[in-house]
């Protein structure tokens, strides 16, 4: 009995995610997120005004434990939404619909925006994003938190700005001048060199690296950071395509 009782104790106190979350007082709690629990251990800061909060569900999961509670996430759940009360009370966005690609559309719409600032670079997170109210939004805005996070952005933006696909980008694993491991696989044959990037590449994309030996120039894929490959590793990641390894 004493046994089980521990385990009990070990496991935590089951809650289940609530479906629609919303934040009254700009701290995220487990309660505003959980059925279940009074819990007012704070997950992160909530979103303002008429916006709302994206949440990584790891990070939750996580923050549940560390109060003595159980979510097993039976979902699968990756993000969570958090709506600020103000959006909850405001009229349903309209967006309009433009005609040319890229031209931002007006009137009310609820976006992805920026949560703060990030330079030239950054690898876009949960924590980075917040649904927004903006009167003007680009037509290619992600639909999705999840076609934002993991990309980089190709130029600074700052908070508040919402979302736009053509600013986002594969993250570059290789920076032109980095020291790189070329690695060949077949069969028993594995073979490395060191060499000089020539280029950046991101995952999955083609980098020219100088073999200061021989002085040629080698043209393998990116795997990873500091790392490249040819031979028939090189093909299979090529034929999956930078934008399908991004999102491993």
């Amino acid at each position: 009995m004493a046994v089980l009782s521990a385990s009990a104790v070990l496991a935590g106190a089951p809650v289940t995610l609530k479906h629609a979350p919303i934040d009254t007082d700009g701290t995220v709690t487990l309660a505003e997120l959980f059925e279940g629990t009074n819990s007012a251990a704070v997950v992160s800061s909530g979103p303002k005004g008429a916006g709302s909060v994206v949440l990584d569900a790891s990070r939750v999961q996580a923050a549940a434990r560390a109060a003595g509670l159980s979510w097993a996430n039976p979902a699968g759940v990756r993000r969570i939404v958090v709506r600020g009360s103000a959006a909850v009370a405001a009229p349903a966005p309209v967006a309009s619909v433009s005609a040319q690609p890229g031209v931002a559309q007006s009137g009310a719409t609820e976006v992805l925006t920026y949560a703060r600032s990030l330079n030239a670079g950054a690898v876009v997170t949960a924590d980075d994003l917040v649904w927004a109210v903006v009167a003007r939004a680009p037509q290619d805005a992600p639909a999705d938190a999840e076609d934002a996070i993991g990309q980089a952005v190709r130029k600074p933006v700052r908070a508040g700005t919402a979302v736009s696909a053509r600013d986002l980008a594969t993250p570059r694993v290789i920076a032109k001048n980095d020291t790189v491991s070329v690695q060949y696989r077949a069969g028993r044959i594995n073979l490395t060199l060191q060499g000089k990037a020539l280029t950046p590449a991101a995952l999955g994309e083609t980098v020219r690296i100088l073999n200061p030996g021989s002085k040629t120039v080698v043209e393998a894929v990116a795997a990873g950071p500091g790392l490249a490959v040819v031979g028939p590793q090189a093909e299979a990641l090529k034929l999956r395509g930078p934008a399908a390894l991004a999102s491993r």
